[in-house]
């Protein structure tokens, strides 16, 4: 994957320039927002942010007197059967 250079915009830019800012976040291109010359924002694509916490989600390990359990391989898969309830029925 090819980093790109942060781009910067101010507040106004965000209002004028709405267009040409979600051409560079669709490339992959972070967007931080500024007002007054100080950071207040970060802009990034949905897709890069679901990529993250996916990251994030799994470099957390199990640990304690859960790390040996074999049904904690997987442990979204894990969370999703305990929140099924007794009936097996999936809820949404």
């Amino acid at each position: 994957m090819k980093m790109h250079a942060e781009m910067k915009v101010t507040t106004k830019s965000l209002r004028t320039r709405a267009r040409e800012i979600l051409d560079c976040v669709d490339r992959g291109e972070p967007v931080t927002i500024t007002y007054r010359g100080k950071p207040r924002a970060r802009l990034t694509s949905i897709e890069q942010e679901r990529t993250s916490a996916d990251k994030r989600r799994r470099d957390l390990p199990v640990f304690g007197i859960w790390q040996d359990r074999e049904e904690l391989a997987d442990v979204d898969a894990y969370v999703r059967e305990i929140r099924r309830g007794r009936s097996g029925a999936d809820r949404h």
